[in-house]
């Protein structure tokens, strides 16, 4: 288990843009199980919708890619680099995330070629599916 201050040793988000609070497991180059604790006070819920909070699914899929950074940077050779996206595919959004949540994260890693790879990314909570989809993301 990672927390917080281990998962920035890994990846360079910080807050208020990092969206893991902790890391189940991980196994570099191939995947990651994550946590985001999703509270009433995150800073996009007072515009996202007043009276009406909903995470939305930009945060859930950049939640997703974070997870699946931890996969491909916790690798020796990529220790220091950042992976940005290189494509969303397939992303769906199926129920809505609300403060109380715990949103699970897994990212597995399904293909890689040199610094560019796939995540097949899918997000629940309490066991169901909230989003899921494919990740393409480069490492630079």
């Amino acid at each position: 288990m990672l927390n917080k201050e281990e998962i920035k040793n890994i990846i360079p988000q910080r807050e208020p843009f990092l969206f893991i609070d902790e890391v189940e497991s991980y196994v570099p180059g191939e995947s990651t199980v994550a946590y985001k604790n999703v509270n009433a006070d995150e800073w996009y819920f007072k515009g996202h919708f007043p009276n009406n909070p909903i995470m939305p699914g930009v945060l859930i899929t950049e939640s997703l890619a974070q997870a699946g950074a931890i996969a491909i940077l916790s690798m020796k050779e990529n220790k220091g680099k950042n992976a940005l996206f290189g494509g969303i595919d397939k992303m769906k959004f199926k129920k809505m995330v609300v403060p109380g949540d715990r949103l699970k994260l897994e990212v597995k890693i399904i293909k890689r070629k040199g610094p560019i790879g796939v995540g097949e990314a899918i997000a629940t909570v309490n066991g169901n599916v909230v989003a899921k989809g494919e990740l393409t993301f480069a490492v630079v």
